[in-house]
């Protein structure tokens, strides 16, 4: 069976494109402002951060678009790997899809939508000790049902969201510049009592809002012409979500002085400045459809991964089924919102809830770059492996733009980890130890397949 042959391609442009955006613009832009602010005290350094990961990411999406538009089936990222690599760093993938970023990704996001909740409602998130679990519970619940019910469904529901968070933020944007009740000078102004930044802490909060981007590759299979519009698709998708966060921190900055964001919704309250009650209601409702939008789209992309490597025999045969008559990977959709639900409850913190959202993203920014890393440095291997391979986009620049992307993911996660270990927080390292777990138990898998086989 060729890959992604049992999933139908019914996904165009627009709706592929608004996947990447819809996935990419999450939590992260509303959240992470504050937790940038606390860490960094100069405007410059939090813009020149967004330009310089912005650039990182554009490079990355740059070199996907070709190893999309190469091999356009369902899995993506996990193909790519498979292509370059072979089976066990394919196999490891699929285990970190399975077991650390796919869960901790769409548990974090559901947590945020459940803080949100509660907070529109006037309760304090972090005095309800069962609301946030149950609120993100119920949010993957019925994601997941959506995603499994077909693909159109999902990708309606990320299309709705998506045009929800992008007409919020522009709103927002447009109308923070227009009312002149802002300062440019903060652009450039360092708080008054900073002290010294963490741009490594930072590093971390601008990675997450970032990532996302890869996730369209996950769905190529299903995606009409992939040959012809995937380099477009990746490229409008990351350039337009990139424009956005570039914009987005300049109204925030335009607003609100820095030292002013510490630990609140900044985007919420820059729209009470600007409009009362009524316009903190709007863009809350707005926040409410970005992070559902994201999970969305993580669920619909994600649960691919699975699907392939148990098509591919690299994982259980039953990952690998479509659904007979929604015609959609059914079974990893279901168990990777089993799994994601499971991590609200095992990870929650009685005494602290809000603690949650940090603690189930504190390993996802390692294991899902370190991957993203890999998949992208495949580029420079299928070069060399397979010079004569059809490739009806190629990357521009090759090889300064993936290696500019290689180089600053490195970077990024360098400093991350060097930042954490610093303050006694070994998530990264546990990161790191899931996938040294994988290839032993990629040989051990391999071993029970082989005594599974009847003998000759």
């Amino acid at each position: 069976m060729s890959a992604g042959a049992d999933l139908r391609r019914s996904l165009g442009f627009w709706s592929a494109t608004a996947i990447v955006t819809g996935t990419v613009i999450g939590a992260g832009i509303f959240r992470t402002p504050a937790s940038i602010a606390s860490v960094v005290h100069d405007p410059r350094l939090i813009l020149g951060m967004w330009v310089f990961f912005g650039a990182v990411s554009i490079c990355g999406a740059l070199a996907l678009a070709e190893l999309a538009a190469m091999m356009p089936s369902t899995g993506g990222t996990y193909v790519y790997l498979r292509a370059a690599y072979g089976d066990a760093a394919a196999f490891v993938f699929g285990w970190l899809y399975l077991l650390a970023a796919t869960p901790s990704g769409m548990a974090a996001l559901a947590v945020f939508f459940g803080e949100l909740v509660l907070a529109a409602g006037g309760a304090d998130p972090g005095a309800i000790g069962w609301g946030i679990p149950l609120l993100a519970t119920g949010a993957i619940a019925l994601l997941s049902a959506a995603n499994i019910a077909g693909v159109r469904a999902g990708a309606t529901i990320t299309n709705v969201l998506t045009c929800v968070k992008v007409g919020g933020l522009l709103t927002f944007v447009a109308w923070a510049f227009a009312s002149g009740a802002g300062d440019v000078a903060r652009w450039w102004t360092p708080a008054a009592a900073g002290g010294d930044s963490n741009l490594a802490a930072a590093a971390k909060s601008v990675l997450f809002t970032c990532n996302g981007w890869v996730y369209v590759s996950l769905i190529a299979g299903e995606v009409r012409e992939p040959e012809r519009l995937f380099g477009r698709i990746i490229i409008a998708g990351t350039g337009a979500v990139i424009a956005i966060y570039l914009l987005a921190n300049l109204a925030y900055l335009y607003l609100i002085p820095l030292a002013d964001m510490r630990g609140m919704v900044v985007a919420r309250e820059g729209m009470r400045l600007l409009a009362g009650p009524a316009g903190a209601v709007f863009i809350t409702l707005c926040i409410l459809g970005s992070v559902l939008g994201s999970l969305n789209g993580v669920i619909l992309t994600k649960a691919r991964v699975p699907y392939a490597l148990g098509r591919d025999g690299l994982s259980f045969s039953f990952l690998g089924r479509a659904h007979p008559t929604r015609v959609t990977p059914h079974w990893a959709i279901a168990i990777q919102g089993t799994m994601a639900i499971a991590l609200v409850f095992l990870l929650r913190d009685p005494e602290r809830p809000r603690r949650l959202f940090d603690r189930l993203t504190a390993y996802f920014i390692m294991v899902e770059w370190l991957a993203l890393l890999f998949a992208i440095a495949a580029v420079f291997v299928l070069r060399i492996r397979r010079p004569d391979a059809p490739r009806p986009f190629r990357t521009p620049g090759y090889p300064f733009v993936p290696a500019f992307f290689v180089g600053g993911t490195l970077l990024g996660l360098s400093a991350i980890m060097v930042s954490s270990l610093g303050e006694g927080d070994w998530a990264p390292v546990a990161g790191l130890g899931i996938v040294a777990a994988g290839f032993p138990t990629y040989w051990l898998w391999r071993k029970l397949q082989a005594r599974a086989q009847p003998a000759p």
